[in-house]
């Protein structure tokens, strides 16, 4: 008699309710839309750049594009999956910490007077 192999079962998905990874994503996008206007108003902004300000940049950058990442993440269908869910969730919170610790940065960086006169103006 042999025994036959066992059968994995499937794990099942704990899911989320729709409603609140909509409300999630309104959140996210309406903060990510922030971090993009913020970077693009200092792009735009005619004070030279000088390579001290990469130090409150970099981190704006890589924050927003964490923030990109969480937003596609939530516009696909499987989101509502809890590990989904909670895996673009935790990108969103990178992403903001690091718009927040850029910002902050830009902000010393301009009361040191270390940075181009005006800069987040």
């Amino acid at each position: 008699m042999s025994k036959s192999p066992p059968q994995a079962h499937p794990k099942p998905h704990h899911k989320i309710d729709a409603t609140f990874r909509n409300g999630s994503m309104t959140a996210v996008g309406i903060i990510l839309g922030f971090s993009l206007n913020f970077i693009t108003r200092w792009g735009a902004n005619p004070v030279p750049w000088q390579l001290v300000d990469l130090v409150a940049v970099v981190p704006l950058l890589v924050g927003i594009g964490f923030q990109v990442w969480a937003f596609a993440t939530m516009l696909k269908p499987e989101s509502i999956e809890v590990e989904v869910y909670t895996r673009a969730t935790n990108h969103f919170l990178l992403g903001l910490f690091g718009v927040l610790a850029g910002t902050g940065a830009a902000i010393i960086l301009d009361i040191l007077n270390l940075s181009a006169p005006d800069m987040l103006r």
